[in-house]
């Protein structure tokens, strides 16, 4: 029987670095807005645009992450389907 389930998880040395990493960018992004030689105006509008980026980020890694698993259930719903026709199934039945 084939499986499209995930079959490996994330460890928890991978889920700490991406984690770093993210803040790390988001950090350094905020500091360099912060100390751009310009008026507080522009500043704004890229303190904005990194938080609509930030937060459309997520969004976007949501949403993969929900049509993965719906797919993944689905094609879980689609074997059990299977396995039940092919259990049910008698070739030597007699017909009528």
């Amino acid at each position: 029987m084939e499986s499209n389930a995930p079959t490996t998880k994330n460890t928890s040395a991978f889920f700490a670095q991406a984690g770093i990493a993210f803040g790390v960018s988001l950090l350094t992004m905020l500091v360099a807005i912060f100390y751009l030689p310009s008026d507080p105006w522009p500043k704004a509008f890229l303190a904005l645009g990194t938080l609509f980026l930030t937060t459309s980020a997520f969004t976007l890694a949501k949403c993969v992450r929900d049509a993965q698993e719906t797919q993944y259930v689905v094609s879980r719903l689609d074997q059990a389907r299977i396995d039940r026709i092919l259990a049910e199934h008698n070739p030597w039945k007699e017909v009528g």
